[in-house]
């Protein structure tokens, strides 16, 4: 397993976590989530050990109250969650684990644990919350939200093409990509790319629209033949969004 970063070992020890925890039977809550999205992921417990792993190895670790004993979320799935940052709230007694995923959080499947929305809030209170944070920020948190349900879909199609890829299931057009190898993939890129370009030309936005989706796919099943995360070319997207401009 990869060492945890340097950085993390320098904002928070084991030793000071321990000392500063407050620990309830040995176990303290930690809230899993997305570095990038910022998308809350999932919520476990850690114990000492599980939090000594998770500091050790650079993904995360918990302590199974049902099973009784240590998990490495990942390990069976492939979908680890790469620490990036480890910190505790101001009471001592939660850890928040921001973390890089590999795949998703959920045993079903789902991006996130917390896909069952509740329903049955008072009427306009969305709306009412939604003007007030306008207010105090200029909508900016409203956006932020509402890009994150953008993208979901993209964190999504990646997970199910992974799983073809594992899986191979019979008949799949994925699968057909997978089994014939890179060069088909990238013949495919081809394909799509100069449809885009002609559907571009000819003004017909309803043909780019599907053309742009079918190459963003196909983009998709080549990041997962090279095991090159999305994340990654998210990560990439932000750097140079957050470059000085030269002009």
């Amino acid at each position: 397993m990869t060492n945890v970063s340097s950085e993390i070992k320098e904002q928070l020890s084991l030793e000071q976590v321990v000392e500063h925890i407050r620990w309830s039977d040995g176990l303290v809550p930690a809230i899993v989530q997305d570095a990038e999205t910022r998308q809350v992921l999932m919520m476990a417990y850690m114990n000492r050990e599980s939090l000594k792993l998770s500091l050790e190895s650079g993904e995360t670790w918990f302590w199974s109250r049902s099973r009784q004993e240590l998990w490495h979320k990942g390990a069976t799935s492939g979908n680890v969650q790469t620490i990036t940052s480890l910190k505790y709230d101001c009471d001592g007694d939660t850890l928040l684990v921001e973390v890089k995923p590999n795949g998703p959080a959920c045993h079903t499947g789902e991006v996130t644990c917390f896909h069952n929305e509740i329903i049955g809030l008072p009427e306009n209170s969305a709306d009412r919350a939604s003007e007030g944070t306008s207010a105090d920020v200029g909508g900016a948190a409203s956006t932020s939200a509402s890009s994150e349900s953008r993208f979901e879909v993209l964190a999504e199609l990646e997970s199910v093409i992974a799983e073809r890829e594992r899986e191979r299931p019979e008949g799949a057009y994925t699968t057909y990509l997978f089994d014939k190898g890179v060069d088909k993939i990238l013949k495919k890129i081809g394909e799509e790319a100069s449809e885009t370009i002609i559907a571009a030309k000819n003004k017909d936005n309803d043909e780019l629209r599907l053309e742009v989706s079918d190459l963003m796919y196909h983009l998709l099943v080549l990041l997962q033949e090279r095991k090159l995360p999305l994340d990654d070319i998210m990560s990439e997207l932000s750097r140079r969004h957050e470059r000085p401009r030269r002009d």
